[in-house]
């Protein structure tokens, strides 16, 4: 039982330590993470739903309204852009669809594919919204 008590407040001194530097999300998403692997499955559950946590975390931070707002109302490109791939939140689009800065934030893009407007941010590609 004694290492249960050493081991989960260094977890959670590790995961503190290692987020500081995280967003918001990823950090919101470790503590709870950590807290609900603990509870579950002990010093290695903290571990790991931490790690799960953070992921998720970052995952699901949802971009301001403003830079919805603007990816709603962008008028529909002329020319239709169609995947095989399923496009999900968190993964990357492919490099021929074409992603277009929104002016207000550069930190975020978009693109229509698939009938569908997705919020990406730049540098990764990765999908963080699909907007209906």
């Amino acid at each position: 039982m004694r290492k249960i008590f050493v081991a989960f407040p260094l977890t959670i001194a590790a995961l503190f330590t290692t987020g500081a530097h995280a967003e918001d999300g990823a950090l919101t998403g470790a503590v709870g993470g950590a807290a609900t692997g603990a509870i579950v499955g002990g010093p290695v559950g903290a571990a790991v739903g931490g790690v799960a946590g953070a992921v998720i975390g970052t995952a699901i931070d949802p971009p301001p309204q403003k830079v919805v707002t603007y990816v709603r109302e962008a008028p529909m490109p002329t020319k239709k852009v169609v995947v095989e791939e399923h496009v999900v939140v968190g993964s990357a689009l492919p490099e021929t669809v074409v992603v277009t800065p929104v002016p207000e934030d550069p930190a975020y893009a978009y693109a229509v594919v698939n009938d569908e407007r997705v919020i990406v941010e730049p540098s990764s590609r990765k999908v963080i919204q699909i907007l209906n």
